[in-house]
């Protein structure tokens, strides 16, 4: 199977106007991989075949979009840094302050921003806060609207906090009403979109790992300019910030970088 630069260039131009995803942000030798695994594994051989599947099948193209957004979240993923979060990290944020406002960035099925709303609830409860989740596929923002997860979604959340704020369903797990209440879903590209601003506080997790470079520096920019002073970016386990001083970031720890005052 032959795949030229021009056909995978020929692809990501033809399927940009279908989707909203400009591929060329992200790094080609990672896409074109992940690309040419999916369309082999579903016997696909040229890009023109595959992209006129796509227009024709719904469920293919749904699936493909998944495959190629990686949506993969838990609940409290990495214990240490939810419990920096909520040791250190908040209890500076919230000096002098009733009311925050939180950004959760590529959000997935919702795991990241109800397990920013939970920690607020249960170790802060004088505070006041909204949490916005947005995300470019709108199939995993139903499913976060949805709030039913499954057992291996909770592998890193301590029970006594899955018995308090989820009720067990025969579907699942149902967050209840009093967390869904704090967050707000919406659709979103966060590289072409334009950024709401006045955050105190933005988590964007493995979401830039396959950015190219200046799809990198261009996301982190419009990041720090939707934090008010002395917010907090809040990044994944494999993305450090170089070059901080530039954007106007400074660490507090690690993966925690707080807006310059």
């Amino acid at each position: 199977m032959l795949h030229t630069e021009n056909t995978y260039e020929w692809f990501i131009k033809a399927f940009h106007p279908k989707s909203g995803l400009d591929l060329n942000f992200y790094k080609q030798n990672q896409m074109q991989r992940r690309i040419i695994s999916f369309m082999t594994s579903h016997k696909y051989q040229t890009f023109p075949d595959f992209m006129k599947a796509l227009n024709e099948d719904p469920v293919l193209y749904d699936a493909f979009f998944k495959h190629l957004t990686i949506n993969v979240s838990q609940f409290f993923r990495d214990v240490n840094q939810w419990k920096t979060l909520r040791e250190t990290i908040f209890p500076k944020l919230i000096e002098g302050k009733t009311n925050l406002k939180l950004w959760s960035a590529g959000c997935s099925s919702g795991q990241e921003p109800y397990s920013l709303a939970i920690t607020l609830m249960e170790y802060f409860p004088h505070i006041k806060f909204s949490v916005l989740a947005t995300d470019i596929d709108v199939n995993v923002l139903k499913q976060a609207r949805d709030g039913i997860y499954k057992q291996n979604d909770f592998t890193s959340t301590p029970p006594e906090l899955l018995h308090k704020y989820f009720t067990l369903t025969d579907k699942g797990y149902q967050i209840k009403d009093s967390v869904k209440r704090q967050i707000t879903f919406k659709p979103q590209n966060l590289l072409t979109d334009r950024f709401e601003s006045g955050f105190d506080f933005l988590a964007c997790r493995n979401v830039v790992i396959y950015f190219t470079e200046e799809a990198k520096e261009m996301l982190y920019r419009k990041f720090t300019q939707s934090l008010n002073r002395g917010g907090i970016l809040f990044t994944g386990s494999t993305e450090h910030l170089f070059g901080m001083n530039n954007l106007g970031l400074k660490s507090v720890s690690s993966f925690f970088y707080q807006k310059q005052e």
